[in-house]
C-alpha cells in the first residue's frame, strides 16, 4: 500500500508543479498586479479626501470585505449570465480577485501613506509643486516601505486562494489534485503534496519580500541623508 501510494504521489508531481507554474502562478500574478492598481487608486481617493470619491471607495470596501469571496466568484461567473452579462472563467478569477483583495490592500496602502508625516506635503506645496507630483515623487516611495509587509501577505493570501477557482471551472493546481484523487483515491497523499507545492511558492514570495525590503531599506536611508543635506531635494 505504501508503494502504490509513494508511486502516485511521484507521478502527480510533475502534474501539479505544471498546474501550479502554468496556472496558479499567473492567475495569481495577473489577479495581484490589478489588485494593487485598484488598491493604490482607492487609497488616494481615501488620502485625499474627496468627499463623493471618499464615501463610493468606503462602500466598496465595506461590501468586498463584509462578503465572501466564494460567494463573489458565484455570483459574478454564476449569476450574471442570468442578467446577460458572461465571462470566462479565467478572467472571472482575475477580476473577482483582484477586486477583494484591492479592498483589503487598499486600507493597507491609506495606513502607510498616512503615516508620511503631513509636513513634507506642506513643503512640497510651498515649493510650488503639485498634489500628483508631491504624491508620486514623495508619498508614495516612502509609503511603499511601510506597506509591503502587508501586501506581501496579500500576495501569499491570494495565491492560497487560487484555489477557489476549482468552483468555477478552473483547471489549476488544486482542481488538478481533486482530479488525480478521484482515479487514485488518495486524498491524503495528494492534498499533503499539493499544499507543500503551495508552501514552496509562497516560501519564494517571503523570500522575495525581505530581499525587496533590504533593498527598499538602503534606498529609504539614502534619501533620508539626502534629505537631511537638502531639505527641498525631493521636489527638484
Amino acid at each position: 500500500m505504501a508503494d502504490r501510494t509513494w508511486q502516485v504521489v511521484k507521478d502527480a508531481f510533475p502534474v501539479l508543479l505544471e498546474y501550479g507554474v502554468k496556472v496558479t502562478i499567473p492567475l495569481t500574478l495577473l489577479s495581484f498586479a490589478l489588485g494593487l492598481l485598484v488598491a493604490v487608486v482607492t487609497a488616494v481617493i481615501r488620502h485625499a479626501r474627496v468627499p463623493v470619491l471618499r464615501q463610493l471607495a468606503q462602500v466598496y470596501i465595506w461590501i468586498i470585505r463584509g462578503t465572501p469571496l466564494l460567494v463573489q466568484l458565484y455570483l459574478v461567473f454564476y449569476g450574471l449570465p442570468k442578467v446577460g452579462v458572461k465571462l470566462d472563467a479565467f478572467p472571472t478569477a482575475v477580476l473577482v480577485f483582484a477586486v477583494n483583495e484591492g479592498a483589503y490592500m487598499a486600507e493597507s496602502i491609506r495606513a502607510a501613506l498616512s503615516a508620511v508625516p503631513r509636513e513634507q506635503i506642506e513643503a512640497g506645496q510651498v515649493a510650488g509643486k503639485s498634489y500628483p507630483s508631491i504624491l508620486w515623487r514623495v508619498v508614495l516611495p516612502q509609503a511603499w516601505r511601510v506597506a509591503l509587509p502587508s501586501l506581501s501577505n496579500s500576495l501569499i493570501s491570494m495565491m492560497k486562494g487560487t484555489s477557489l477557482a476549482a468552483d468555477i471551472t478552473i483547471v489549476e493546481m488544486f482542481r488538478q489534485a481533486q482530479v488525480i484523487n478521484g482515479r487514485t483515491f488518495e486524498p491524503l497523499a495528494l492534498y499533503t503534496e499539493a499544499a507543500l507545492i503551495y508552501l514552496l511558492f509562497c516560501t519564494v514570495v517571503e523570500v522575495l519580500q525581505r530581499l525587496l525590503e533590504k533593498r527598499l531599506e538602503r534606498y529609504g536611508k539614502a534619501r533620508e541623508e539626502r534629505k537631511h543635506f537638502f531639505p527641498l531635494s525631493f521636489f527638484r
